[in-house]
């Protein structure tokens, strides 16, 4: 092989492999949400609650993150990605929320809700839940309350909006988590006036 044709494979190479690298797909990014919520101020709860199930809309149940980009027309961003389902990261957070809010750590959510036996059961459907990068997020939702045996069940709904407070998808992520801490501190006041019924029957 003549020395011409080594340095034309030598920078063919080079060329590839800068090619490959540009091509390289960057690295996604992982969020999820946070509980936040401190004690309502109430007496510790001598109950326990089990959040039974959350529904969230079609658009945004996939791991990616879903923003708005218009009022019809919404951005899908392949590298940054819930940790783990996002109904179920709801309805873990939720738990958590309401285990501060009633000062218990007796709140349970997840596959072992149906295994316990609660005073309280709370189911939610989340029917908004949007994000607008730098600017704001918007949760609304649909919650029932219902004491196993009882005939009625206690229902309500949430409709919060949260600023974005800084730039990202980490920022997103914790305006939700401001919102759903909202949402719990709802269910914990009905939980808490249900409760108050129960004791003076």
């Amino acid at each position: 092989m003549t020395k011409a044709a080594r340095q034309g494979i030598s920078w063919l190479t080079v060329l590839l492999a800068a090619t490959l690298a540009g091509c390289a797909s960057p690295p996604s990014r992982f969020y999820t949400l946070a509980a936040i919520a401190g004690p309502d101020g109430g007496a510790p709860a001598a109950y326990a609650v089990a959040v039974d199930s959350v529904s969230i809309p079609a658009t945004v149940d996939r791991p990616q993150f879903v923003v708005q980009k218009g009022p019809n027309r919404v951005g899908i961003d392949e590298f940054n990605r819930w940790a783990a389902p996002l109904a179920a990261n709801i309805a873990s957070t939720l738990a958590a929320n309401l285990g501060v809010l009633l000062g218990t750590p007796r709140v349970i959510a997840g596959p072992l809700a149906a295994s316990v036996d609660p005073a309280y059961r709370v189911t939610v459907d989340v029917q908004r839940f949007e994000s607008v990068p730098g600017e704001t997020v918007s949760l609304e939702a649909v919650w029932l309350l219902r004491r196993p045996g009882a005939e009625a069940a206690t229902g309500g709904r949430s409709a919060l909006r949260e600023a974005v407070q800084g730039e990202g998808y980490e920022a997103l992520a914790a305006a939700h988590s401001r919102a759903l801490a909202g949402i719990s501190r709802d269910i914990a006041a009905a939980i808490r006036v249900e409760a108050g019924r129960s004791a003076a029957q």
